[in-house]
């Protein structure tokens, strides 16, 4: 008897649009301004660390729930371990939350199950694009609440009136700052928001270190809020993904409660735990990017671009002549990877990652070319 090949595969995934990371360049000496990562390494007390670690332990497995890192973490947010759980980079935790606070909506053949509160996943778009994936893979639903033209938050007066949003929202996904546009909101700006969810509210701090205002006291104060970070983005450990979630210890523990076993690999928790003991390596670190960021700013402004308010690692900027598609080619010609993304609300933009001061240099010197060639 055969079988196609196509039917062993269930129907939700044959139909699924799976998240497309940014791309890892294969080019020699090209400048990489398209992922957001950190340009400058881990501390050297942190390189030493993980090179230490590099022993006989490796043939074990690591702490199964990152026990020593996650006391560390309470230490630093002021909490109790039992309100943290560290994975295997913030999406493992996104993705968990998905799973253990959302009922599927779909079964077999795509047979709608259910379109009550207790299916949907909530995001307000534009927003960090696995969201909806990670809904999809559920087989939940999908509601989309749009920002401001401006990438803002809505005012809760308008939020309360408006028929589409969906307070009753079994998960709602806010990205804070907001990627892909930079945007950052105050901490009043997202309790007036959370206050009017009853589901649970995951606040994606992704990008939090290169702003002025967190809002980790919200996953402390209230029962349905929690805040996840990650040592990718601000702290250099990208190749070693860890990031963790803070909030209500029974939301943890239901969280707990269907993570994989040995999530976190011991190289990372060791990374992460010297990252703790070393902060101010890293604050300076933050200072110099946000630095670059504000004169990057300022340069492409000169040069015609329109340049978004950015509280991130990145600029989200619309080229003066030419489509983005367009630049993103061009640049490529010399030598550097932006970001470019096909969703109409935000494909006139280019995202930038900031490098270092000589990244930005080659980046200007490309861009006034160009300008003067192309444009």
């Amino acid at each position: 008897m055969s079988v196609s090949p196509e039917l062993l595969v269930r129907h939700l995934v044959r139909k699924l649009q799976p998240y497309v990371p940014g791309e890892q360049p294969k080019i020699k000496d090209l400048v990489k301004l398209n992922t957001n990562e950190n340009p400058y390494p881990p501390s050297p007390h942190v390189l030493e660390a993980v090179k230490a670690a590099v022993d006989g332990r490796l043939r074990l497995y690591p702490n199964p729930t990152a026990e020593p890192l996650r006391e560390k973490l309470a230490k630093f947010h002021r909490c109790r371990p039992e309100q943290i759980i560290v994975g295997n980079g913030s999406d493992e935790l996104l993705a968990l939350a998905v799973r253990a606070f959302v009922a599927p909506a779909v079964g077999r053949e795509h047979t709608v199950l259910s379109w009550d509160r207790h299916s949907t996943v909530q995001c307000l778009t534009p927003c960090y694009s696995l969201y909806p994936v990670l809904a999809a893979i559920h087989g939940a639903r999908t509601h989309t609440f749009p920002l401001e033209p401006n990438f803002d938050l809505p005012q809760p007066r308008s939020l309360r009136k408006h028929p589409a949003w969906d307070r009753e929202a079994a998960l709602t996904f806010i990205t804070t700052p907001n990627a892909p546009s930079g945007r950052g909101y105050t901490t009043g700006q997202l309790e007036a928001v959370s206050q009017l969810l009853r589901g649970v509210v995951v606040l994606d701090e992704a990008y939090v270190d290169f702003a002025r205002e967190h809002a980790l006291e919200l996953a402390l104060k209230y029962p349905h809020v929690l805040v996840a970070r990650t040592f990718s983005k601000a702290y250099s450990l990208c190749f070693q993904r860890v990031g963790y979630l803070v909030g209500p210890a029974n939301l943890i523990g239901a969280l707990h409660k269907i993570r994989d076993s040995y999530n976190v690999n011991g190289l990372g928790q060791v990374a992460a735990e010297a990252t703790l003991e070393d902060l101010d390596y890293y604050r300076k670190n933050f200072k110099r990017i946000v630095q670059t960021r504000d004169a990057l700013a300022r340069a492409l402004l000169e040069l015609g671009f329109q340049v978004g308010t950015s509280a991130t690692n990145f600029l989200l900027v619309d080229p003066p002549r030419g489509t983005a598609q367009e630049w993103l080619g061009w640049l490529r010609e010399q030598k550097i990877l932006v970001r470019w993304f096909e969703d109409p609300r935000i494909s006139r933009f280019l995202r930038i990652t900031i490098g270092t001061e000589t990244d930005t240099a080659r980046l200007l010197e490309a861009t006034r070319l160009i300008l003067a060639k192309k444009c």
